[in-house]
């Protein structure tokens, strides 16, 4: 049976497609649900190009009832991952789907984390740190932003004269390259 992937995002939703396009027609895993905590998300328009049920929450339903972990429960999701979504997973979520929720972040971790560092604010503070290489971390989700268990880390050197967008650019190809063949491993790992 194909384990079954949500995905929460709160912007774009690039990684979230790539994701989405890799097991699209793998005997592997599908993904069933996209969730967002913000309507205007571009990211439920790219669930909708494939056909992808989608679920928009406020702060009262993901933290003050159980509505998102029964809707996860009900769709025997194996594997959530956050893809680009900026709130703190409530304790509820975690106790529901203990080491079963990721998250990947656009830097080196415990560098350029915490609450607040997430797309160009990571880039520019690396940037303004002179920093020579930058990277991507895919990390099990706890009840810290960015604190989790690393499973994956890629790298790549910043240049001189490497602008916000250059940065930016080459964080996004490993995101992309990694972050669906890392899910896969996971999904490998995972029993029914």
């Amino acid at each position: 049976m194909k384990k079954r992937i949500a995905i929460f995002a709160s912007g774009s939703g690039s990684n979230a497609q790539k994701i989405i396009e890799h097991f699209k027609r793998s005997p592997v895993a599908e993904v069933v649900l996209v969730l967002s905590n913000n309507p205007q998300a571009y990211v439920l328009q790219r669930a909708d190009n494939f056909e992808i049920p989608s679920h928009v929450f406020n702060r009262e339903e993901f933290y003050q009832t159980d509505g998102v972990v029964k809707l996860l429960k009900n769709l025997q999701v194996d594997l959530i991952i956050l893809a680009g979504f900026l709130w703190l997973v409530p304790e509820s979520l975690l106790k529901a789907f203990p080491n079963r929720i990721i998250n990947i972040h656009p830097s080196l971790l415990p560098k350029y984390g915490g609450k607040g560092m997430y797309g160009d604010k990571v880039h520019q503070a690396v940037l303004d740190n002179k920093e020579e290489e930058s990277g991507i971390t895919i990390h099990f989700v706890n009840e810290h932003f960015d604190e989790g268990e690393v499973i994956h880390q890629s790298r790549f050197k910043i240049e001189p004269g490497d602008t916000i967008e250059v940065v930016k650019f080459k964080g996004q190809q490993l995101e992309h390259h990694n972050f669906p063949r890392v899910v896969e491993a996971l999904l490998s790992k995972i029993k029914s």
